[in-house]
Order: structure tokens, then C-alpha cells, then sequence
């Protein structure tokens, strides 16, 4: 038999009065608080003694059942988990408020969008659609845009997506197209990613999707911030005033600090630095006091704009150009506060695009008809109870009352004799024709069909207006993007195929893809249900570049810095940075610091080894003469460079950090975005020349996908 322990008894628990530390069953020093600070309790508020050891049956006897603590304890912990969303799994959310810029009465009875001024509570969930909880921020993909705003006619939900068009125009394919997307089920992989035989097997097969495609395929998909870039309700709705007169509307978020995403090899990086890029970039700016803002535009057209539209304004793989029919601003969202605790708000948020307050009402749309049925099964799913309401994120936050009851986790039940209507008791509440919802009186006729509207046949002429509306290194991205992700399809008639369809987007487009993968043969077009319309115009609107903010506000400065390094421009550029409302990073060989030229004593953000440049919209060489000898042969430090110059950021740099950027290689390729600084007075100008984010002109010339 094993000797017995011949530690000192240390049996009696320490109380949180005790101010002494005291050992954990596996040794850890505790220390006891104050006697001020709460107690520690069960579930149900009782008092905990021991939160470090399990009741056993002497000291080294078996765990004793009757332990309710532990008991407690661990059966929570066995059930922290609730099933993943099944699209959309990983997301990111923040509090905030909508803010109307003017009342809308005359279009719409919505209560908030009566008031100029007035601020109504929001949350906000970003997402991925592909990946699971645990995947990468920059995959390639669509990016869930969620908006709940607690109006004081209950909650609107805005469930849209960073793209104003979708894979697919009946909801009855939604299955389809999402398990096409996610890890083959033989294998479980890739995961996050569409690179692979299935989605391009069913996207080969459905020429609906060709418009959707060229938005993923293109730099809208690995966008550089939460906070830079676009929001779309996608479907048609409708405004409905108090007159019961109907207005159709198209909901748009637009970012203030413009529009903004990062390079496919600069996103691939990304990932293996930091997996968490765009969580750091929205928690980051909100804890700094940078709140993100978006401008709520809406498209508002009658049925005339509609009946003589060149395409359904009830197809969602399709859109209205700006330049057709401009936006209209009518109110901001701000986003100002993070969780209090992530599980709580952001993974038990419940959006159902059915929740619409009075004034709100829904088109025909066949994609928003089947979400508006499906959400509700999948909270109930999730969430596991029909009292998911309960949940404060999901509770309304102006008055409300009715008769459902009981169930699982009901957190409050009516109250009184009454749980039923009509009753003759005269109480609890009852409807209101006034002021409750009505759903527009739209007149319906026809028979019973499953059948697609000839509408909603034309599937190449919007994918190509896309295309066209990008500038040339927007094109080459796309090209890029759908040859790389072709590149990964084992089955050759899939890539066929698709080069099939692209030769009816662009020509040019579908011949240089074709020719990248090595097809023997041009397939011919794929047959096409409607012609591709060649008179279509260019819209400016839809390229991230031409939407670009012209300005560094909002973004991130990498400083990279050494021993020795001149202190007054390091000084010049941080204060140029505050005052264009940027932030910077300083990078330095060892994360403790370096003591400048002026022999103070400078912390450091980063150190090399992990902070590369990809983390940064650009990049600033701060080397001192003595210790570039060292620098020149840290392989991180090269790729710093190198990198940076790849993807395109500017440069600033002082003489002493050109040994550096000979042996990154691009010495000898320096242009108008790689600027040596003389003395400090140049940093202000540099920073004024960062509003351009990027030097697309260099592209060609680094040859990245």
C-alpha cells in the first residue's frame, strides 16, 4: 500500500476574512482576499467554503457524492455549450444606437423613424458564413451584418450581409448551397474555405449564383475591418405609412471611414499571425474611443420604378445600381460598448428577419419569404427553449405583454388569473387595430406553381456590370481569386465548366482564367437563358477603390524601431498619427523596448517576431545606423519589409534602414510610396499621402495572388 502523505493537515478551509495564502489540492498558492470583498456562492446564493478541493472521503479517499458544490460546478460547466449557429457560427458583436437624421412619416409609420434625433439602443453581430466558431477572421467569404434595434414598437432585426446579392433567388436552395460550402462530410475539411470541389460543383450548376461569385471572388470578401465596410438588407421590403401607402426599400450601410479590405497573400498571413484581426480591430477601436459609425442610406421606389426596372426587384442575385437610384442618408448607427460577457449577448443573440416593427413589411422576395419561416426553428434549436425572448439580448426594451407561458427557462409567466383572451374578466391586454402591425394589403392571384418567374432569368448581365465596374487591380484580384480558388477543384469539368460561364461574364475574364488553369480547349459559353446585356453602364459605387476614404483615419501605423532610434521624428510621426485619428504600433527586436536617441526609454507594442507588417495598413523604418548591422539578418525583420512593399502599403523610411530594404530586395524598386524621411517635418506629409492606403501601381511588378 502506498505511504500515506505526510504533508501537515491543512483541512480547514480558509475564509475570505483570512489574509493568508493557503495551497490548492494540486499545490498552487491561493491568496485569500480582503474581508470586504463578496463571497464566492453556489448557483442558488449559498455560501462557498472551499472553492479549491472536492469533499472526499478522508484525505486521500474517494470523492464524496453529497458534494453539491462540486456536483453544481462541474454540471454547469458539462453544459456551457449550445450548438454552434449552422452559418454565421463565428461572429462578433457590440452595443451601440441608431440615431434618425429626419422623420420619414411620409413614407413610413416605423416609431423610429419619426423623431430627428432620436437614439434607439442597438446590437450588432459580424460574422463569417462558412466556418465554424473556432475558424480564422479573413477567410475568404460573405460577412454576416446583423442589426437588432430595440425600437419602442418592439425589435427590428436587419439581417443582411456585407454583399447586397446572393448565391441563390429560392430559399428552397439554402440547404444546398450551404452544405455545397461546408467541410465535404466524407472528409470534414477544408474548413472556411470554398476552394474545393463541392461548392464549385454546385456553383457550376447553378448560373443564378454567377453574380454572387464575382462579389466573393473579389476584395469585398477578405475585407480589411468590421468597421470598414458595407451593410445590405439585400432583399426588397417595404415602408408602409400611416395611410396604409406602400413604398419599396433597399437598406444600406455605409462606413464612415470608407470602404477598405486587404490583399488574398497579405489575408493568408494574416490567419497565421493573428487568427483574431477583425475581434482585435472592433474591440480595439471601441476601447479606445474610436466608435465605429455607419450611415444608414435606403433606395425608396414606387411600383412604377419597379414594373419598368431592367431586372425583379424581387430577385436577391440582383441589384439596383446607385447611379439608377441614389441612396438617401436617414439615420446613423454608432457602435460604443462591447459585452460585458461575450456568450451572454453575441453567441445568444437571436435575429429573425420577421421581426419588423409597424411600418416594416416584407416584399415577395422568395429568399426573405423562406427566412422568414426558417429563423424561428433555428433559435428554437439553438437556443433550446421558446422562451429565448427572455434572454436580456433578446428581450424588447420597450413595454410589452401577452399570454404565452411555461416552457423551458421561463423567466416570467402572466400574472393573475388570466392567461387567455377574449375573457370576461376585463384584463390583461388586447389587440389594437390603431397601432398594431398590419401587413400591407398587396393584392395576390394565380395557381399553385413551383416554378421560377421568367424574371428572374437573366443570371449573367448583373455579374458582368460588376466585373466592369472595377478598376484594373480590382479585375486582377478577381481573376486571381477565381483561378486560385479553381486551382484547388480536382474534377476537370468543373473548372470547365465554370470558365463556361465566365466567358458569358467577360470574355477577356473567362479566356484568362481558362488559360491560368491550363485548359487544353476554350470550352464555349455556357447556354444562357437570357443573352448577356453588353450596354449595361459601369457603377463607380460598387468598387471598394473608387469608394476608397482618401484619408488614414481609423487605420494602423507599424513603427518599427531600435536602439538609437531619432527620437524627434519617432515623436513627429506619433503626433501626426493622433492627429489624423489613426492609431500606431511601435515594433521593436524585444517586446520590452528600446532607449531612443535621446536616451528615454520607449516601450514597444510588438516584438518583431510577432508583429509583421501584415498588421498594419503601412509600415514606417525606424533603424538606427549601429543597429541595422544586427537587423539585415533577422529574417522576420526582412519579411517586415518585403512584405509591406508586396501588398502594396507605403513606406517611410530613414537612410540608416536602406541596408534593410537592400536585403528585403526591393532597393532597387522603391516608388511614390516608399518615402525617405530627411528630418521630422516630413512626417505630417507622409501621413497625408497614407490616405491612399495603397500603391496599386506596384502590383504588376510583385506579381502576388
Amino acid at each position: 500500500m502506498a505511504k500515506k502523505n505526510s504533508a501537515p493537515n491543512n483541512s480547514k478551509p480558509a475564509t475570505v476574512h483570512d489574509q493568508k495564502a493557503t495551497r490548492g489540492n494540486g499545490g498552487e498558492l491561493h491568496q485569500i482576499a480582503e474581508g470586504d470583498t463578496p463571497v464566492l456562492t453556489t448557483a442558488q446564493g449559498g455560501p462557498v467554503a472551499d472553492d479549491q478541493n472536492s469533499l472526499r472521503a478522508g484525505e486521500r479517499g474517494p470523492t464524496l457524492i453529497e458534494d453539491f458544490h462540486f456536483r453544481e460546478k462541474i454540471f454547469h460547466f458539462d453544459h456551457e455549450r449550445i450548438p454552434e449557429r449552422v452559418v454565421h457560427a463565428r461572429g462578433y458583436g457590440a452595443h451601440g444606437f441608431f440615431e434618425t437624421y429626419e422623420s420619414l412619416a411620409a413614407y413610413t409609420r416605423a416609431d423610429v423613424f419619426q423623431r430627428p434625433g432620436e437614439r434607439t439602443p442597438a446590437f450588432v453581430r459580424f460574422s463569417t458564413v462558412a466556418g465554424s466558431k473556432g475558424s480564422f477572421d479573413l477567410a475568404r467569404d460573405v460577412r454576416g451584418f446583423a442589426v437588432k434595434i430595440y425600437t419602442k414598437e418592439g425589435n427590428w432585426d436587419l439581417v443582411g450581409n456585407n454583399i447586397p446579392v446572393f448565391f441563390i433567388q429560392d430559399a428552397i436552395k439554402f440547404p444546398d448551397v450551404i452544405h455545397s460550402v461546408k467541410p465535404e462530410p466524407d472528409r470534414e475539411f477544408p474548413q472556411a474555405q470554398s476552394a474545393h470541389d463541392n461548392f464549385w460543383d454546385f456553383i457550376s450548376l447553378t448560373p443564378e449564383s454567377m453574380h454572387m461569385i464575382m462579389w466573393v471572388m473579389s476584395d469585398r470578401a477578405i475585407p480589411r475591418s468590421f468597421r470598414f465596410m458595407e451593410g445590405f438588407g439585400v432583399h426588397s421590403f417595404r415602408f408602409v405609412n400611416a395611410k396604409d401607402e406602400s413604398t419599396f426599400v433597399k437598406f444600406h450601410w455605409k462606413p464612415k471611414l470608407g470602404l477598405q479590405s486587404v490583399a488574398w497573400n497579405e489575408a493568408v498571413k494574416i490567419n497565421g499571425a493573428d487568427p483574431d484581426f477583425h475581434r482585435r480591430d472592433l474591440w480595439q477601436a471601441i476601447q479606445s474611443g474610436n466608435f465605429p459609425e455607419w450611415d444608414l442610406h435606403v433606395q425608396l421606389f414606387d411600383q412604377d420604378f419597379a414594373d419598368k426596372f431592367d431586372f425583379d426587384i424581387l430577385d436577391p442575385t440582383k441589384i439596383i445600381p446607385e447611379e439608377v437610384l441614389p441612396t438617401k442618408p436617414v439615420g446613423r448607427l454608432v457602435l460604443d460598448r462591447m459585452p460585458d460577457n461575450f456568450f451572454a449577448d453575441t453567441e445568444q443573440v437571436a435575429f429573425m428577419t420577421q421581426n419588423v416593427p409597424p411600418g416594416i413589411d416584407f416584399s415577395d422576395d422568395p429568399l426573405l419569404q423562406g427566412r422568414n419561416f426558417s429563423y424561428l426553428d433555428t433559435q428554437l434549436k439553438r437556443l433550446g427553449s421558446p422562451n429565448f425572448t427572455h434572454l436580456p439580448i433578446n428581450a424588447p426594451k420597450c413595454p410589452f405583454q401577452h399570454f404565452q407561458q411555461d416552457g423551458h427557462m421561463a423567466m416570467r409567466n402572466p400574472v393573475g388569473r388570466v392567461n387567455y383572451q377574449p375573457n370576461s374578466w376585463g384584463e390583461g391586454p388586447r389587440e389594437s387595430p390603431t397601432k398594431g402591425f398590419r401587413h400591407f394589403a398587396s393584392q395576390e392571384q394565380g395557381p399553385k406553381v413551383r416554378i421560377r418567374a421568367e424574371s428572374f432569368a437573366d443570371h449573367y448581365s448583373q455579374a458582368r456590370l460588376f466585373f466592369i465596374s472595377q478598376t484594373p487591380p480590382e479585375q486582377r484580384h478577381i481573376a486571381d481569386a477565381l483561378t486560385f480558388e479553381l486551382s484547388k477543384v480536382q474534377t476537370p469539368v468543373i473548372r470547365e465548366r465554370m470558365v463556361a460561364h465566365l466567358l458569358n461574364i467577360d470574355e477577356t475574364l473567362g479566356k484568362k482564367v481558362g488559360h491560368a488553369l491550363g485548359l487544353q480547349t476554350m470550352p464555349k459559353p455556357a447556354e444562357a437563358a437570357v443573352p448577356t446585356r453588353q450596354d449595361l453602364d459601369p457603377s463607380p459605387a460598387l468598387s471598394i477603390i473608387e469608394r476608397g476614404p482618401k484619408r488614414f483615419e481609423g487605420r494602423k501605423l507599424g513603427i518599427l524601431a531600435t536602439d538609437g532610434a531619432d527620437a524627434a521624428l519617432l515623436d513627429a510621426i506619433t503626433a501626426a498619427v493622433t492627429q489624423e485619428k489613426a492609431a500606431f504600433e511601435i515594433i521593436a527586436p524585444k517586446v520590452g523596448g528600446f532607449t531612443a536617441s535621446d536616451g528615454k526609454w520607449i516601450e514597444a507594442h510588438q516584438m518583431l517576431d510577432g508583429g509583421p507588417s501584415v498588421l498594419y495598413d503601412a509600415v514606417v523604418l525606424l533603424p538606427s545606423a549601429e543597429a541595422v548591422t544586427d537587423l539585415i539578418d533577422v529574417a522576420t525583420a526582412r519579411d517586415f519589409v518585403a512584405d509591406a512593399f508586396a501588398h502594396c502599403k507605403y513606406i517611410g523610411y530613414v537612410a540608416a534602414a536602406v541596408p534593410l530594404l537592400e536585403r528585403a530586395g526591393i532597393a532597387d524598386s522603391l516608388d511614390e510610396g516608399t518615402i525617405e524621411f530627411t528630418d521630422a517635418g516630413g512626417a505630417a506629409a507622409f501621413l497625408k499621402e497614407l490616405g491612399k492606403l495603397r500603391v496599386w501601381a506596384r502590383e504588376p511588378s510583385v506579381k502576388l495572388r
